[in-house]
């Protein structure tokens, strides 16, 4: 440890005059005395103290709405997406209803000479209904009417070539009935009415 000069003590304690110094010891009191002033000395503006700094922050007006999303835009995010199993079926599910709802408004697909025939039959009681008649050589089974609203009305969209045909609705498997609202209706060859549907070309 350094042992500073007493006469250096006494000239920054003002008891002792510059002059009086020895010229050695002058420099190292100049010294001392400047750096004394340095540390006296406030800092440039006017200080504040925390809680006037928490104040003036409690103070300040919240940015805008505007400014907010600005903000919020361009700060990069990371984005990170977890798709599990069943939100996955889920969402494929959506997809492909919303993808066959579209297709069904759009209608079938119909060529030149094609047209669409629409059976409709009220069976309240029926357990199935099926439409048969020249158009499938009568062949039971393979043209079924579903029931859809559960209110007894059956129906069926068939795309038929252009023409003229006689048909009859099966139900249950078992019962021949003719469509009573059809255009028109013809004897048979069995003593029976078959119900007549024209099909016109959807494109001319």
């Amino acid at each position: 440890m350094n042992v500073i000069d007493p006469r250096i003590h006494q000239a920054l304690d003002g008891e002792l005059a510059s002059e009086a110094v020895p010229v050695e010891l002058r420099r190292a009191v100049a010294q001392i005395a400047a750096a004394a002033d340095l540390l006296a000395a406030s800092p440039p503006g006017p200080a504040m103290s925390l809680e006037s700094r928490v104040m003036a922050e409690i103070r300040r007006p919240a940015p805008s709405r505007a400014w907010r999303l600005i903000r919020w835009l361009v700060t990069p995010r990371a984005i990170i997406l977890r798709v599990r199993p069943a939100w996955s079926v889920a969402f494929a599910a959506v997809v492909a209803a919303l993808t066959l709802f579209t297709a069904g408004d759009e209608g079938p697909e119909l060529a030149e000479h094609e047209g669409i025939a629409q059976f409709v039959g009220r069976f309240p009681e029926a357990q199935s209904v099926h439409v048969v008649g020249t158009f499938n050589d009568w062949r039971p089974g393979s043209i079924a009417l579903e029931d859809q609203d559960h209110d007894g009305v059956w129906r069926a969209t068939v795309v038929l070539p252009a023409g003229t045909y006689e048909y009859m609705f099966v139900v249950d498997g078992e019962r021949w009935v003719p469509d009573h609202l059809a255009e028109r209706l013809v004897a048979d060859d069995f003593g029976r009415e078959n119900s007549i549907v024209i099909v016109r070309p959807a494109r001319r």
